[in-house]
């Protein structure tokens, strides 16, 4: 699973997830891409799942970018606590996703391929996502 090697603050508030995300908004790497349409929390877990469906589907051909790290740690209490005594545990590891960023990249594959790559990797998410390519975008 992905998670940071380090962090300065082992515990962070949850925060807000209202606005658009203004940076990684537009295809840097590859050819098509997997852009989120609303906010979320994305957990490593999922991040791993969506990327696995991916290179199987274009059975290692081409290459995927990533462009999402989870770094913003959740913490859970023990089920059954007693409210009081603190703040839980880090228990995962989640990217906040806002509307508008590109979530994953691809070439050298052919524009059916990386549709029907990018749509399995799509159904691992939990939020809507489209469908983007650099010709579409330029």
């Amino acid at each position: 699973m992905m998670m940071p090697k380090k962090v300065k603050y082992r515990k962070q508030q949850r925060g807000r997830m209202t606005g658009k995300a203004w940076r990684g908004s537009s295809i840097s790497f590859g050819e098509f891409g997997l852009k989120a349409m609303e906010c979320a929390w994305i957990t490593d877990r999922q991040i791993e799942a969506a990327r696995v469906a991916m290179t199987r589907s274009i059975k290692r051909g081409g290459k995927v970018w990533i462009r999402l790290f989870p770094d913003k740690p959740i913490t859970k209490k023990p089920a059954e606590t007693r409210m009081g005594k603190g703040k839980g545990a880090p228990e995962q590891w989640v990217a906040v996703i806002r509307p508008g960023k590109i979530l994953f990249e691809m070439e050298g594959v052919d524009r059916a391929t990386a549709q029907i790559a990018m749509s399995l990797a799509a159904d691992k998410l939990p939020i809507k996502t489209k469908f983007i390519s650099r010709e579409d975008a330029e």
